[in-house]
């Protein structure tokens, strides 16, 4: 990084030197321009045809004879003298200047140094002027000089600056490196996090997020576990169950015939749960890796059509108050999913003399579903765990068949469709779910 800030600074440096040098260049070459040219126009407004004109323009002109050079030639034919020229100029034009490449208008002299050279004519005579750079030049140095110098100055201090530059931008990220590491080997790497320093602002931002991701993954990570640990766990009283009466039927299945029956019918209730389970915990987990097609569809007919497959699959009596032609942007297997479990789930915890009532509204433009039955309620705690997987209340544990996952997946398909599933109290007694669209 060293090395290549050092060659970006070096190259900007020269190129801005070189770009002064130039503009400086540019600048006085235009100012010789212009005062040639202020002299030129002088002497064709003088009309040197004698030597009285040509004195008296030398006594009035401003000019500096020692680095201007005037040639004045009447081509008049009443001309009593045919050429004219200032001081010093037959001496300079003993030696033929030298056109200098690309710029308009200079030439080199040998001994004297660059001349700007300008010509004119005016009603017969013809002006040539060479005026002499040095004082220009000498400016022209003085400021590649400066630049010089400048450039050394900024190729002396620059390796020291941007050394501390880079140190303090990379020990951060050094350190974070290492702690990474740390965090990798470790053999629980949640409870450790990056070390978060206060400067620079973009290495403090990027160790924030790392630890936010950090987080994140040691939540999943624990999320995992624990369903790891459920699944087991409730793997382990069906399979505990299935092996006691198949061992019950191994011992005693030939001197107690009658236990066999009875054995047989645990064992098909135990295995269609385990079934259940592993159902319900493949679904789940391809719910966590789905991505859904959301389409435009017809709410009111998809859900008119989930009902009616619903019907005399359970014992309460399903009541449906559907709202017409409501359209939403959704995907009609996880809405089917969603539903089936509300349903399936008050059916499983309300008297079968009970009544399911099942409406479709909108509501503030946002289109509403809720599934009510007249159970037995949930308790304000459990509220805040129902939706978690493998979550059962006390009460119901051991005494009502399920898996708790019916409530995860449904609240997992919801997300996936944008969609909010949310639990109340049905008054007077009773739970109310509620699954609420997005608006449009």
């Amino acid at each position: 990084m060293l090395r290549s800030l050092m060659k970006l600074i070096i190259a900007v440096t020269i190129l801005l030197g070189v770009a002064i040098v130039l503009a400086v260049g540019h600048q006085m070459l235009e100012e010789v321009s212009a005062t040639t040219s202020h002299i030129t126009s002088s002497l064709k407004k003088t009309d040197i045809d004698g030597d009285d004109d040509w004195e008296n323009w030398r006594r009035n002109s401003t000019i500096d004879t020692s680095q201007s050079y005037v040639v004045v030639h009447n081509e008049r034919k009443d001309a009593k003298r045919k050429q004219y020229l200032s001081p010093q100029t037959e001496k300079m034009l003993k030696v033929a200047p030298i056109k200098i490449p690309l710029l308009t208008n200079t030439y080199l002299r040998p001994g004297l140094g660059i001349l700007y050279h300008r010509t004119a004519h005016a009603r017969g005579i013809y002006y040539t002027l060479w005026q002499n750079m040095d004082p220009q030049l000498a400016v022209l140095v003085r400021v590649i000089q400066v630049t010089v110098l400048l450039l050394a100055l900024t190729l002396l201090i620059t390796p020291f600056y941007i050394r501390r530059l880079t140190k303090r931008l990379t020990d951060p990220l050094t350190g974070l490196s290492r702690t990474t590491k740390v965090i990798a080997s470790a053999k629980e790497p949640g409870e450790m996090k990056l070390p978060v320093p206060a400067q620079p602002t973009e290495v403090t931002e990027l160790a924030t997020n790392f630890n936010e991701l950090l987080s994140l993954l040691d939540e999943r990570q624990q999320q995992q576990k624990l369903f790891v640990m459920n699944a087991a766990h409730e793997l382990r009283t069906p399979i505990a169950t299935i092996r006691s009466h198949a061992q019950l039927i191994e011992r005693h299945g030939e001197a107690h015939p009658e236990i066999v029956g009875k054995s047989v019918k645990y064992i098909t209730e135990e295995s269609r749960q385990m079934q259940q389970l592993i159902d319900e915990l493949l679904q789940l987990s391809r719910a966590d890796r789905l991505a859904l097609d959301l389409t435009e569809m017809n709410l009111s007919e998809s859900l008119q059509t989930i009902m009616q497959k619903l019907t005399g699959t359970i014992s309460q009596e399903v009541k449906a108050d559907i709202a017409d032609d409501v359209h939403v942007i959704g995907n009609e297997s996880a809405l089917e999913q969603i539903i089936s479990n509300l349903v399936t789930n008050a059916a499983k915890y309300s008297p079968a003399d009970s009544q399911i009532d099942v409406t479709l509204n909108v509501s503030a433009g946002a289109p509403v579903i809720a599934v009510k039955d007249q159970g037995s309620g949930i308790s304000d705690e459990d509220k805040q765990h129902i939706f978690e997987r493998f979550y059962r209340s006390a009460d119901v544990r051991g005494t009502v068949f399920g898996t708790g996952l019916g409530l995860a997946i449904a609240t997992q398909m919801a997300k996936l469709t944008n969609c909010v599933l949310t639990v109340a109290d049905n008054q007077p007694h009773g739970t109310i779910f509620t699954l609420t669209f997005p608006t449009k």
